[in-house]
């Protein structure tokens, strides 16, 4: 296996234990949240698909975004599937993207996020933006659990 190879994977399982995850959670779950400024179950998966899409513009763009307008903006969806359902082209679209870098790209090309206080490599961006969501999946785990909800194994 080469590096994207590699990296696909590691987005593909990713992706796969979180819709586990998100699909487990019953829908009378989904606004729960831990407190009044967190974000709830449901916003958490958005804020996931979104973010997704802004760092696969990003990563075309070799930085941030001065602007940003969302696909996901103002869509008010209330189940996990409709929102998978949503995002899977903007998905379809990031990871194609993926598979067309090569070894060197990974190495060579520099995404300037100075704004959020880093510059890193391709390779390195690529992981943060899969890291994110791992991050996530760990804290609706934990959403999950202070809410008395059995969670399901992801570590299959």
């Amino acid at each position: 296996m080469n590096s994207i190879d590699l990296i696909i994977l590691n987005f593909t399982e990713i992706r796969r234990r979180s819709i586990n995850l998100w699909t487990s959670i019953p829908q009378e779950k989904l606004l729960w949240k831990p407190d009044n400024e967190a974000m709830n179950c449901l916003e958490m998966i958005r804020h996931v698909l979104e973010s997704e899409h802004y760092y696969h513009l990003a990563i075309q763009n070799r930085g941030s975004l001065s602007t940003f307008n969302s696909p996901f903006e103002n869509r008010n969806f209330t189940t996990v599937n409709a929102e998978l359902e949503f995002a899977e082209p903007y998905r379809n679209q990031f990871m194609d993207t993926i598979k067309k870098f090569s070894q060197e790209d990974l190495e060579k090309i520099m995404i300037d996020r100075s704004d959020s206080g880093y510059i890193r490599n391709l390779g390195d961006m690529l992981l943060r933006v899969a890291y994110h969501e791992s991050v996530h999946t760990g804290q609706l785990l934990d959403y999950l659990r202070t809410a008395g909800v059995p969670r399901i194994r992801i570590w299959d």
